[in-house]
């Protein structure tokens, strides 16, 4: 029986310990500081790229090439692999796309290429339970339907570090920017169906870390039993915070941290908090290409 090899991008954020143990295959994002290039997780690890911020530098990023996709699919059908991608949300970025040409111009019916509507550590958890079922002899399409299944009531609630790079991401306007700055406001946002929604603010981290905690009570499922996602970027100590008030809440025990690369730290900078959770109502649709 031939295996199956997941592939996904950086955007991601998947722990090198869960990329090691399922053997997972993850193509860096490009991001650029002015003329000099590099790849998220590849050649500028998440410790250089905050410290690029601090001095002042200010990124952009670009989507995987259908030429990198078309590479790694090659590569594993070669082998006798089957192909799983599972892409960052095709909302918000056209990673998704670029998996899809490269399997077109292959077309083997042995890719699989998926739009999660997921990002960061919430596509994380999704890849980590495929990895899993797959480990366990799940069948190709058995996991993309449990993929389906996890990622349609995956609530993404977050709140983001830098409204000022929030707004040159095209998220904020500049007054409400400005204004979110000088009175030290935290917009509260979440994903409706891969796309960045922001429908509620807190002023001061307690307000904000409350607010987080609030809508999680709301939209959440068997919080106690669940395994949940968090992801910050350069702020492990927030995350700690977060964490503990979770299980305080909650009694959450089960939990997946993980750091926010380069692709996504491009666009929130530093001091985003995120949590990640399954929820009672469907919040995304994900997709499966026509290859």
């Amino acid at each position: 029986m031939s295996a199956v090899k997941i592939v996904t991008d950086s955007c991601s954020d998947l722990p090198e310990e869960i990329r090691q143990k399922y053997n997972i295959k993850m193509l860096p994002t490009p991001v650029q500081f002015g003329d000099e290039q590099h790849y998220d997780r590849d050649t500028i690890s998440t410790r250089e790229f905050y410290q690029k911020l601090e001095e002042g530098y200010m990124p952009t990023t670009s989507q995987i090439a259908p030429a990198a996709f078309e590479d790694a699919f090659r590569q594993e059908l070669k082998k006798g692999n089957k192909v799983l991608a599972i892409c960052f949300s095709g909302g918000l970025s056209g990673i998704y796309q670029s998996a899809v040409l490269a399997a077109r111009s292959i077309d083997s019916e042995d890719i699989r290429v998926i739009d999660s509507r997921c990002c960061t550590i919430g596509l994380s958890l999704v890849l980590e339970e495929a990895a899993r079922a797959l480990e366990n002899g799940s069948t190709l399409d058995k996991t993309r339907d449990l993929i389906f299944e996890r990622c349609r009531y995956m609530e993404h609630i977050f709140s983001v570090g830098s409204v000022e790079m929030l707004k040159k991401g095209g998220r904020i306007s500049g007054g409400k920017a400005l204004l979110a700055n000088v009175l030290n406001i935290k917009p509260i946002l979440h994903f409706e169906d891969g796309k960045i929604v922001a429908f509620s603010k807190a002023r001061g981290q307690k307000r904000m870390l409350n607010a987080l905690l609030e809508e999680m009570e709301k939209r959440g499922e068997d919080l106690d039993s669940q395994r949940v996602g968090m992801a910050h970027s350069a702020s492990p100590e927030l995350a700690e915070k977060m964490q503990q008030k979770i299980t305080d809440k909650f009694g959450t025990e089960d939990f997946l941290v993980g750091e926010l690369g380069a692709a996504i730290g491009s666009h929130v900078g530093k001091g985003t908090i995120a949590i990640f959770f399954q929820g009672q109502q469907e919040v995304n649709q994900p997709i499966q290409a026509e290859i």
